[in-house]
């Protein structure tokens, strides 16, 4: 009672029709309201401030558009046609999902619903989630409810640092079709999903968490468990990198696997590859260098090139990215790249850490690995 005595006093800014709900004015559910939706919203003034439960439901689809997003305290859908957000929809308790999807364009992501600060959401399953864009602001951990109409199809996002704010869709589709050849990827990839991708946009450092189920179809991606990793499509290389492999589990027709920490929005697309295998692999020791002009390890000595004059050597940072190649290589590499982003300043030598190199020796028809460790 106390809400629909709310709601008549607003009436003169509310307008009924016979297709859409129009907020023209400033109306609020208080504590203890409900307030359930049967036909469109079109919200072009402020619906915040709530309290309560807005709903929605019916069996028709239903559409939230205007000029600015309603805030709901606690949400729930149970409409099997859905909710198309033409506008976003923030969630600042609770979204039960039980039956029906929230649904938004994936061709643009300015629409999506969008859990603020410590919201959160239960029911989650394969006929009720978001199928296009949810986001999260501020929080360090959250797992998007995501989809196609099919599948739910999560994605964890682990910030220690916080996420100041992400949003996340799954596309049950070739990557390739939007433009992220499969093809172009980095040496030590040797294959790249073409059957799912999720997009995910955010400036905060952080690790994913994807899982997989038969639909991925991973045998057709790598021969076992551990040669499974996150790529990513790199925007400034255009191509596709390896985000790593820090925990997996599974077999390959389910699975989990996280990544290393890396920036989301460096990349346009994040789904599962392989990585490469050599054909054959010469194991040696690991290698350190301190490029300090001391006399003492200042470069990376490799001496069993010597045995093959023609030879290449590739190094690779942690996240798979090239940052030094060389034909017939002659004890060259001393802490500079002279590829990729890096070269962009000479004169700054590449940061310590673990680094990947590969060696290709053609005389011999060998191929080794290993990793050395640079020290400044």
């Amino acid at each position: 009672m106390k809400f629909r005595l709310f709601f008549l006093v607003f009436a003169t800014k509310l307008c009924m029709a016979q297709t859409a709900l129009y907020n023209a004015g400033n109306i609020r559910i208080h504590d203890g309201g409900n307030l359930g939706f049967h036909t469109d919203l079109i919200n072009d003034s402020p619906f915040s401030e709530n309290q309560g439960l807005a709903g929605f439901y019916g069996n028709q689809n239903l559409q939230v558009s205007g000029a600015l997003a309603p805030a709901f305290y606690d949400v729930e859908i149970v409409n099997p046609g859905g909710v198309l957000l033409n506008t976003s929809l923030n969630v600042e308790n609770n979204a039960n999902f039980i039956t029906g999807d929230f649904q938004t364009s994936r061709l643009a992501s300015d629409a999506y619903l969008s859990f603020v600060s410590n919201s959160f959401y239960s029911g989650e399953n394969d006929a009720s989630k978001v199928d296009g864009y949810a986001a999260i602001s501020g929080t360090s951990n959250f797992v998007f409810p995501i989809g196609d109409a099919q599948q739910l199809r999560t994605l964890r996002l682990n910030a220690s640092g916080g996420i100041d704010f992400a949003k996340c869709a799954y596309f049950f589709q070739d990557p390739n079709n939007p433009g992220f050849n499969p093809a172009i990827r980095t040496e030590t990839l040797a294959t790249i999903s073409e059957t799912e991708f999720w997009r995910l946009e955010g400036s905060n450092l952080a690790t994913v968490t994807l899982s997989w189920n038969t639909r991925s179809n991973m045998g057709a991606i790598a021969p076992d468990l551990n040669f499974i990793t996150i790529v990513g499509w790199n925007l400034s290389q255009q191509q596709w990198l390896s985000l790593g492999n820090v925990s997996v589990s599974g077999d390959l027709n389910n699975g989990i696997i996280t990544s290393t920490a890396f920036i989301p929005d460096d990349y346009a697309a994040i789904t599962f590859g392989s990585l490469a295998e050599p054909t054959e692999i010469l194991v040696l020791g690991n290698f350190w260098i301190s490029p300090n002009n001391d006399g003492v390890n200042d470069f990376l000595l490799i001496p069993e090139l010597e045995l093959s004059p023609n030879n290449k050597l590739e190094i690779f940072d942690r996240n798979g990215v090239r940052v030094f190649e060389q034909e017939n290589y002659r004890d060259e590499f001393r802490g500079f790249a002279n590829t990729g982003s890096w070269i962009l300043n000479p004169d700054q030598g590449l940061p310590t850490g673990i680094y990947y190199y590969t060696a290709e020796l053609y005389d011999l028809d060998l191929s080794y690995q290993g990793f050395l460790y640079l020290e400044r």
